[in-house]
């Protein structure tokens, strides 16, 4: 049990559990519990607004103890120049970022409101022959969720990683056949794959196009990893049959039962960019994936002491080049 645990704590280096468990002196199960109120359902389906008011500017933004989350949420148009994603997936932030279009002839971006459809044009690319490719897999076309905010950097609310312009949430909800208004796009709620045991998949609502599409993306070269609920990867576990290497890729993950969150590689030549290590080796479908199954997971240990608050993230804890992405033209 000891060496699965210390394996997932690897694997959620995207801050997340080691990050909890260092910030707030606690067990990895009791960071789990921490990490699973930041990616559960109801961040999932928080509703966008059709009326966004901008944030009011921050009293002294120069302040080092400023949030860096406040400057960057803060922050509404990518910078100019050239494509270059510095840090890591949880500590970056990237410069010449795009946006991904509203609208493309196999996608729709959810939730414009939040303004979180931008990226390294690398993973724009990337969606948009991925949603050209998923009807020959039965799946209409891409919900697109969040990517990320226009320059990367911490985000105000949610995610932990989706600071470098490299990850990107599908939804798992097909794509209807009109355009979606803007009142659908952020009002409509993804559909919960997930049985209320959290032990398996909805049989209701899970069918073989779910499967599919992820083994099509995953599938993709440049994908590093991709992560679902772990009743997701049950069920991928299940419906994978002989050709098995794919589900290498895929890794199991708190929340993550309303779409699957796709995690492309640095680009090649990208110095600044710092990739996770591999996943271990293996499909991922055996005592490693028991664990999330375990009574540790499901219904972890509640913390004999409240957990320590720790401040958030300041610009000293991100890489020197973020400075200047943030205050670029």
């Amino acid at each position: 049990m000891l060496q699965t645990v210390r394996a997932h704590s690897a694997e959620l280096e995207t801050g997340a559990a080691r990050a909890c468990a260092t910030r707030h002196g606690s067990s990895l199960p009791v960071a789990l519990a921490l990490l699973a109120a930041l990616t559960g359902p109801a961040m999932a389906q928080d509703k966008g607004t059709m009326d966004p008011k901008p944030l009011p500017p921050l009293a002294n933004p120069n302040d080092p103890s400023t949030p860096a989350k406040a400057l960057f949420g803060r922050v509404t148009a990518p910078s100019s120049g050239a494509a270059e994603a510095y840090g890591s997936y949880a500590k970056g932030c990237f410069a010449g970022g795009q946006g991904l279009a509203f609208d493309g002839p196999n996608w729709q971006v959810m939730r414009p409101s939040r303004n979180r459809r931008w990226g390294m044009p690398y993973l724009v690319s990337f969606l948009e022959r991925l949603a050209s490719k998923a009807p020959q897999v039965g799946w209409p076309g891409l919900l697109v969720g969040d990517m990320s905010q226009p320059r990367g950097g911490p985000m105000l609310t949610g995610h932990a990683s989706h600071q470098l312009g490299l990850d990107a949430d599908i939804w798992l909800t097909p794509m209807p056949d009109h355009s979606m208004s803007r009142a659908e796009r952020e009002q409509t709620s993804a559909t919960d794959m997930v049985r209320a045991d959290r032990r398996d998949i909805d049989e209701d609502v899970w069918t073989s196009a779910h499967t599919g599409l992820i083994r099509l993306t995953a599938k993709q070269p440049e994908v590093a990893r991709i992560f679902v609920n772990a009743a997701i990867k049950k069920a991928l576990c299940r419906e994978a049959g002989g050709d098995r290497g794919w589900l290498t890729k895929v890794r199991p993950m708190y929340g993550h039962n309303y779409h699957y969150h796709i995690r492309l590689a640095c680009p090649r030549g990208a110095e600044s960019c710092g990739d996770q290590a591999p996943p271990p080796p293996g499909d991922g479908c055996g005592s490693e994936l028991d664990y999330w199954f375990s009574a540790a997971v499901l219904n972890p240990p509640k913390a004999k002491t409240p957990p320590r608050p720790r401040p958030p993230m300041t610009m000293a804890g991100l890489p020197d080049a973020c400075r200047a992405v943030l205050h670029a033209r």
